[in-house]
């Protein structure tokens, strides 16, 4: 949080477009707390694997299946480079979330697959979608009432 957004906020409620008042109350316990920034919690993995540009659109095409790399990057929306997709996969596959299988063929055949533990991450993809498709509106009328209140 920055110096000026230090007050945690309340869960709305269903239906509510805007933000509730700060209370002063205390606030409920968060779910994931880390103690200091040295603290290992968890959200920096998350943060690294889903907060790159091209990991997710990996994982959600994988989810599908099988594919080879050429195909994987046709899949992928937006011009995402070969070296690019090439990174990406590798740290995919470190973090052991893909697989990549090279057929003895010539010239090598290469496919990518999804780990059990990446498939078990699409469940959390998906969840952040949902909600993201869930809170759109809301989103949306957040963002006009404080740029009404916020002029540029």
């Amino acid at each position: 949080m920055s110096a000026g957004h230090t007050a945690v906020t309340t869960p709305l409620a269903p239906g509510v477009p805007t933000a509730p008042a700060v209370s002063t109350a205390p606030a409920a316990e968060p779910v994931i707390r880390c103690e200091t920034p040295q603290d290992e919690c968890g959200v920096r993995d998350l943060l690294d694997r889903l907060g790159d540009k091209w990991s997710v659109y990996v994982l959600v095409e994988l989810a599908g299946g099988v594919l080879r790399f050429k195909e994987l990057q046709r899949r992928i929306p937006g011009p995402v480079s070969q070296r690019m997709l090439t990174l990406t996969v590798r740290r995919l596959e470190r973090d052991g979330l893909v697989s990549r299988t090279v057929h003895p063929t010539v010239p090598p055949q290469v496919e990518y697959e999804l780990t059990a533990m990446g498939h078990s991450m699409t469940h959390l993809v998906k969840a952040l979608s949902d909600w993201s498709i869930a809170h759109r509106p809301a989103i949306a009328e957040a963002r006009r009432a404080y740029d009404e209140t916020h002029p540029a």
